[in-house]
């Protein structure tokens, strides 16, 4: 009799329900996971903490929020019905339409039904014996499953700062990452904003617009560039859809996942003038992209005196903008290179410092000490306010997968593996946690790039792996420690090949006290990325050990 494949008869716990694979997470990711799993045929089950899908867009309801790359780029490719379908708005869309965005794609596959909402998965164990997960939820569910696909988001895991007597304020306090889906009224009241990063960018200008007073309480100050939002004009998106192919591709084969020139010069080979001309037409330009300034020169994330030349021109903005010469030097960064801290894109930010209301505070030179029950106190200052909102960033691409107690061979936890740093393969897999897959996780381009053309290309190498594995018989699929290793200094040794780690970032992880301080996503380029991962699989999963599924008894 010929030996027939077939999927595993044991499960973790006797009585316990199976599905093919779980689906952390039912953001942009998540949703795109479910779709290709389930045209694989397997069973999948999605968890979700919040009540609704959507990801960043569901959490992130603040004043202001919206992408910073180009609506035309930030969208699905998979379908090209889809992508001629869905009117954009705006050249960088609010919050609410790409939550509505995300809500049409749920909908127009049916994907609801296979995901469970306000539910966090709290434990994810695999069992040697029967070579398959444990999963359990806060919720009471347990299922045994072959595969988890943890689609948590590189920026999802909310902190607040490490000041004590939060609990003694008696005002309303409020997190950019977790903010009320009915908004929040400020009219007539006296505001504090801590933090100037993406977030505060965004809300801080709408906020005093209603506040009676607002502070910003700033410990580093950021490059932030115009973002010239205006509405889509119709022929630009008609034109842009005649040509979405060709469009895509570029995005797919470009250093950062959005199609724009590559460039040829240094900075330095060129006169001031010319220089000054190119960063005038990025800052000035109604169509700029957030990387044209990074991308305007080649040398521009590898070489100080040619970064010099633009975050030069961009504190020369900041200083004729912002009125008070003591306010414009507080805004003006000179502890980091221009674009290695991630770059902004604000309306009316720098405009905003010039409102009688408004008023800047360096806790750099004044710390806030403590939170009171009527405001705030700095070593300099006590401060009385209605509402703090902490606009406070993340714990950026692993806190959300440490969150999960994920527990793999020898019941090693994942958290304790990358005590010293995140150590991943290809940021899809680590060795030790058979058939666990990490949707843009550390140790891929991810938060460097145009995160659905990213998410795209890793959710469709996870599911072409986990057809390869059913078509051929095969259990569990998991890095070798050798091929870990190597990759993990391979991005170590891009990254300090360009001005990236000079900088105290979310990417090294330096905004989180204790965390280990490692350069986390991978600056090679997604183009060059997405050749490794294509090679990788083209030679039998070169770098992976891929083991036959057990066979019950009696089987032959």
């Amino acid at each position: 009799m010929t030996q027939t494949h077939q999927q595993p008869t044991n499960t973790a716990v006797k009585g316990v329900p199976e599905v093919d694979a779980v689906v952390v997470g039912a953001g942009m990711s998540g949703l795109y996971t479910l779709h290709k799993l389930r045209g694989l045929g397997l069973t999948v089950q999605v968890f979700e903490k919040g009540d609704g899908v959507g990801g960043t867009w569901f959490w992130n309801r603040y004043p202001g929020a919206r992408v910073d790359v180009k609506s035309m780029d930030y969208s699905f490719s998979f379908d090209s019905e889809l992508e001629q379908e869905w009117e954009w708005t705006e050249k960088y869309p609010p919050q609410d339409e790409l939550l509505r965005y995300v809500n049409h794609v749920a909908d127009r596959f049916d994907l609801r039904r296979d995901i469970k909402l306000e539910t966090t998965v709290t434990e994810a164990v695999f069992d040697e014996d029967v070579e398959r997960w444990h999963v359990r939820t806060d919720r009471g569910d347990q299922l045994s499953t072959q595969y988890v696909v943890m689609a948590t988001g590189c920026l999802s895991a909310s902190k607040v700062p490490e000041v004590p007597g939060l609990d003694l304020f008696r005002g309303r306090w409020f997190h950019t990452g977790h903010w009320p889906a009915e908004g929040v009224d400020f009219s007539g009241q006296r505001v504090a904003v801590i933090g100037t990063g993406s977030s505060g960018v965004q809300a801080i200008p709408l906020i005093a617009e209603q506040a009676a007073e607002l502070t910003v309480f700033q410990r580093t100050p950021n490059f932030v560039l115009p973002a010239r939002n205006h509405p889509i004009d119709p022929e630009h998106q008609r034109s842009v859809k005649a040509r979405y192919d060709e469009v895509r591709r570029a995005a797919r084969e470009s250093g950062f996942g959005i199609a724009v020139p590559t460039p040829t010069k240094s900075a330095l080979e060129v006169s001031p003038e010319e220089r000054q001309a190119r960063y005038e037409s990025v800052w000035y330009d109604e169509d700029n992209n957030l990387v044209d300034m990074l991308v305007s020169y080649n040398d521009m994330i590898t070489s100080q005196p040619a970064n010099d030349t633009a975050a030069q021109f961009v504190r020369d903005r900041i200083a004729e903008i912002v009125e008070d010469p003591e306010t414009a030097a507080a805004l003006q960064p000179h502890d980091h290179p221009f674009g290695t801290k991630r770059p902004c894109l604000g309306t009316n930010y720098y405009e905003t410092y010039n409102l009688p209301h408004v008023r800047l505070v360096n806790v750099r030179k004044t710390p806030i000490v403590e939170i009171t029950h009527r405001g705030l106190r700095t070593t300099q200052e006590e401060f009385e306010f209605d509402d703090l909102v902490f606009a406070t960033g993340f714990d950026a691409m692993t806190g959300a997968l440490t969150a999960v107690d994920i527990r793999g061979r020898g019941d090693v936890r994942l958290e304790d593996k990358w005590h010293a740093g995140p150590r991943t393969y290809l940021g899809i897999q680590v060795a030790g946690f058979p058939n666990l897959f990490t949707i843009t996780g550390p140790g891929s381009p991810s938060v460097l790039s145009n995160m659905v053309t990213s998410i795209e290309q890793h959710v469709e190498w996870v599911a072409d792996a986990i057809a390869a594995m059913r078509a051929e018989g095969l259990s569990t699929m998991e890095p070798t420690v050798e091929a870990e290793d190597e990759w993990t200094a391979h991005v170590d040794e891009v990254g300090h090949m360009t001005l990236y780690p000079t900088a105290d970032s979310w990417y090294m992880g330096s905004n989180v006290p204790g965390k280990p301080r490692v350069f986390m996503p991978y600056i090679g380029g997604v183009g060059v990325y997405r050749q490794k991962c294509d090679e990788v699989a083209a030679n039998g999963y070169e770098g992976f050990v891929r083991r036959p599924q057990r066979v019950a008894a009696g089987m032959s």
